[in-house]
């Protein structure tokens, strides 16, 4: 947890192996107070636009003193953005700005909005049930703000910029939007809305998406990755991870450049990885896959019904086994020691790659209903495809 400060300087907060150094100001505590409400005008200091269209006005505004270290709790059926607040105009992050826009004469609901400060448990909620679907609630809240979010219906959920210890989404049928958030446990679940990863994420990252929900990524870094999907594509970009547990029961999954120890499981859904950097388990009922790895650790991938296709950069130092009904190893793949054997319907081929010897880097691939095919390529290529 952050820790609050008790004098001016600079602090250290950690996240896994990240430390990240802040200006600290003193702290000291405040009255909740409500300052503004109602008006025509953009909330003070906020310079946010407002959402296109000259019919959508700000309805309600509230600006509310705070501690710099606590938590925001929501619970609405429309949409949210939550941003940090502006530190040059806040320098003592003692603030939480609320607005709500949208229709004039046309959204109901707004006098059921609660929007409160417990000083005691420095926890600052804006809450409503009944609020219209229609309307947006906006808030600028201090950077290092724990998050607690539950959006109802359509309601969408966007953050930018966020700092903090804790972060957890639920949400419906709304879209979950996310770009450069840092915290130390991120968990997001949606029952049928897409989950949008935007710039990097760090932290402990937990998403699970339900129903047809899809989730695409830009960038995770932390220490443990767990994500899974049912129906919905399971997309991202860059992992760079500890350890990372990705599955979806009929989506595809589908990523870019991935390190570290990844596993990953799919039942109907086929598998492709650009570029994996580590270990790597894979596997899927009736999918196929297509992975290159570019650097290894151990390698072990089964397609219960399909095919797999391996790619490697000819330098590349390893064990092989492949299994399949059929095994096409490309002519232009120089294996050492090979040899061929037959079990039933399935043919397993086993070799040397490069004079390696060390049992630990191997790559098997099975694919007892369908073709193995392993073949040489180089890095460019790889990049040149995913391009």
């Amino acid at each position: 947890m952050f820790a609050p400060c008790s004098g001016a300087g600079r602090g250290g907060l950690r996240l896994g192996h990240l430390w990240l150094w802040v200006e600290r100001r003193t702290c000291r505590p405040y009255q909740a107070r409500l300052y503004a409400s109602g008006g025509n005008e953009l909330r003070p200091g906020s310079g946010r636009q407002l959402p296109p269209g000259p019919a959508q006005r700000p309805l309600k505004a509230w600006t509310l003193l705070v501690s710099p270290f606590g938590a925001l709790r929501t619970q609405l059926p429309c949409d949210l953005t939550v941003r940090p607040l502006d530190p040059h105009r806040y320098p003592d992050s003692d603030r939480v700005l609320v607005a709500v826009s949208g229709v004039e004469g046309e959204v109901h609901g707004l006098d059921s909005l609660q929007v409160r400060y417990d000083e005691t448990k420095k926890v600052m909620s804006i809450v409503s049930e009944t609020i219209d679907p229609r309307a947006s609630v906006e808030v600028d809240a201090p950077l290092q703000f724990d998050l607690n979010i539950k959006s109802s219906g359509s309601g969408c959920v966007e953050l930018q910029n966020i700092l903090c210890d804790n972060c957890h989404i639920e949400t419906e049928q709304g879209t979950s939007i996310l770009q450069s958030i840092k915290a130390q446990n991120l968990d997001i679940q949606t029952k049928g809305g897409k989950v949008i990863c935007l710039g990097t994420i760090y932290g402990n990252i937990d998403i699970h998406a339900s129903d047809k929900s899809t989730v695409t990524i830009d960038k995770l870094q932390g220490s443990s990755v767990n994500i899974s999907t049912e129906d919905g594509l399971l997309k991202a970009k860059y992992l760079y991870t500890e350890s990372s547990f990705l599955s979806s029961a009929a989506g595809d999954i589908t990523l870019g450049s991935v390190h570290g120890n990844i596993t990953l499981q799919s039942k109907m859904g086929n598998i492709v990885i650009d570029s994996s950097c580590g270990c790597l388990k894979a596997s899927t009922h009736q999918g196929d896959m297509d992975v290159y790895v570019s650097q290894l650790g151990k390698v072990d991938l089964k397609s219960h019904g399909g095919s797999i296709i391996v790619k490697v950069p000819s330098s590349l130092q390893t064990h092989l086994q492949l299994s399949g009904k059929e095994v096409d190893v490309n002519t232009e793949v120089r294996v050492q020691e090979m040899a061929e054997a037959h079990k039933g319907d399935v043919i397993t081929v086993t070799g040397i790659l490069n004079e390696v010897r060390k049992p630990e880097k191997c790559i098997k691939a099975d694919a007892p209903r369908g073709t193995v095919s392993f073949r040489s390529q180089s890095w460019f290529q790889s990049l040149k495809l995913q391009d």
